[in-house]
């Protein structure tokens, strides 16, 4: 069955959310990648506890939130200074080398193009400005409209909703294993952008395509192989 579009993740599939790690380290000495990491998982943590206890909140203030935690977990000095330099950096976040020329590729190909990411509009535009990526996606969706954070079906429904396209026709790509499993439950097509080489999640969910980078999925979708 055809694949008529594609929704990529945002972060951690577009943008490198541990990029941010070097300017964590010049401002926490030997702490970057413990930070990054931290504050990673506590970002999700919190969206998904606000999801279940319907306690929205916007993922930027999210984000703000399991910094500061992160900071008061490891022991850190976050002043406002470093506060607002961090968070800063989090609104350009770089994107990985191969997107741009991948989604172009994509684009050019005749596929529909979309973001679906727990980020609010106003970060989603900063990081698309800032990769270059204007003008590639068809609609860029965040979960804000409905309040509710992937994995929530709510979430995941904003797709066939914008695009007109039903979900088992969309190929679903992001490197968050539990997104990739959220987006199958759903009823998408998935591919797990496997960045981290790690083990499938055990939630009875094999995605249908597999790689380490963009460009395996292109090569997934232009081969014919998701199509």
């Amino acid at each position: 069955m055809a694949a008529q579009a594609i929704i990529f993740d945002a972060y951690g599939t577009l943008f490198d959310v541990f990029s941010i790690g070097a300017l964590a380290e010049r401002l926490f000495p030997g702490k970057g990648t413990a930070v990054a990491e931290l504050w990673r998982d506590k970002q999700i943590e919190y969206t998904r506890l606000r999801t279940l206890s319907n306690t929205y909140k916007p993922f930027w203030e999210v984000t703000q939130d399991a910094l500061v935690f992160t900071c008061r977990k490891l022991g850190l000095d976050l002043t406002l200074e470093a506060q607002t330099q961090i968070m800063g950096q989090y609104a350009k976040l770089q994107a990985f080398p191969e997107n741009l020329p991948v989604l172009q590729a994509l684009k050019a190909a005749g596929l529909k193009l979309a973001i679906l990411s727990n980020g609010n509009p106003e970060m989603l535009e900063a990081a698309v400005q800032a990769a270059g990526m204007q003008g590639l996606f068809t609609q860029i969706l965040s979960v804000h409209s409905v309040q509710k954070f992937k994995t929530a079906p709510e979430a995941y429904q904003l797709g066939p909703d914008m695009l007109g396209i039903p979900a088992k026709d969309t190929l679903f790509v992001s490197s968050n294993g539990w997104d990739v499993c959220g987006a199958a439950w759903f009823g998408y097509k998935t591919f797990w952008v496997n960045r981290a080489h790690a083990p499938l999640e055990e939630l009875g969910v094999t995605p249908n395509g597999q790689g380490q980078s963009l460009t395996d999925v292109q090569n997934f979708v232009l081969q014919g192989v998701g199509r």
